[in-house]
């Protein structure tokens, strides 16, 4: 009897010593995350705006940056390399803003191939290659010769003093605007004359025709192409009669000539579309039209080239 109530004990006994000598093992709970271990960035104390992502850095500007009409009497726009502190295209110097913006021409008779460079605060010049497409003029091969001219002395000395007059006020420097502009129709009307159009009188060439001629009617109002300023205002050249020249800025300015009557007067600032002068056949014209001629720097330009379509 007294092996019958140990053995249960000896055995309850023997079983809870194996249980308690190899404990189970319990995962401790996983701790919570705190901005140093958490996935992500940290997040910013309630209230408090997260910092600003800083903005990459803007991209340098190493080349020119162009477009236009790359042809004969044709013209560029565009910008110069950062770092720039001074550009020329072929021998003329380039004018340009604080962020680099620039307008340049090409003559009526320009080669097939312009250069533009430019020198960078670095010392480095910057060079680009510009292809200058030709132009098909209007010329006209006559079977005479070409008459000298048989100009007293007066009027070459009236002359002299006109033509400097219109050199000088071509220089002029306004800071005007209306070179970044698209240029509009000064007036509408039939095209009686086409830049660039000349006669070679055997075999010997006589001046082109340095502008676009738009037979308008007498009279009719013509309004300012792009904004300027106006640097020559002139009732009686023996010439060009009542002449009108705007600058438009970066040495490019607009020339009305055989007007019956100017509308504005020199140093007045102008805007594009505002009525300048009318429609006359004042100095030296065979009838009523605008005269409109485009030079920058001593290049004359075609003034099609810088217009959208008739309207």
């Amino acid at each position: 009897m007294t092996l019958y109530r140990v053995a249960p004990f000896l055995f309850f006994a023997t079983t809870a010593c194996a249980l308690s000598a190899e404990p189970v093992a319990r995962p401790e709970p996983a701790p919570t995350p705190t901005p140093s271990t958490a996935s992500g960035p940290a997040r910013p104390p309630a209230g408090q705006l997260p910092p600003a992502i800083p903005a990459p850095p803007a991209p340098v500007r190493e080349e020119f940056r162009i477009s236009g009409k790359l042809e004969q009497g044709g013209w560029i726009k565009g910008l110069v390399p950062m770092g720039t502190v001074s550009a020329r295209l072929g021998d003329e110097e380039i004018d340009f803003d604080v962020n680099g913006a620039f307008f340049a021409a090409f003559d009526r008779d320009e080669g097939p191939v312009a250069q533009l460079e430019a020198t960078l605060a670095s010392g480095k010049v910057v060079t680009r290659e510009l292809a200058i497409k030709p132009r098909s003029w209007d010329i006209e091969h006559v079977n005479v010769a070409l008459r000298p001219s048989t100009s007293s002395e007066a009027f070459r000395k009236r002359r002299a003093v006109e033509l400097e007059a219109i050199w000088t006020s071509r220089q002029k420097d306004t800071d005007a605007q209306g070179w970044r502009k698209d240029f509009i129709w000064p007036v509408t009307g039939r095209i009686s004359g086409r830049f660039g159009s000349q006669r070679i009188y055997r075999g010997e060439p006589g001046s082109y025709h340095s502008g676009l001629d738009i037979a308008g009617g007498a009279g009719t109002t013509y309004v300012a192409p792009a904004d300027g300023t106006v640097v020559l205002a002139e009732q009686d050249y023996s010439l060009e009669g009542q002449l009108l020249i705007i600058d438009h800025g970066q040495g490019l300015n607009s020339a009305f000539l055989h007007s019956s009557a100017l509308l504005v007067s020199e140093g007045q600032a102008v805007k594009q579309g505002q009525p300048l002068g009318r429609i006359g056949s004042s100095g030296r014209a065979t009838g009523p039209h605008l005269h409109w001629s485009l030079v920058w720097k001593d290049k004359r330009l075609d003034p099609l080239l810088f217009l959208p379509p008739m309207p």
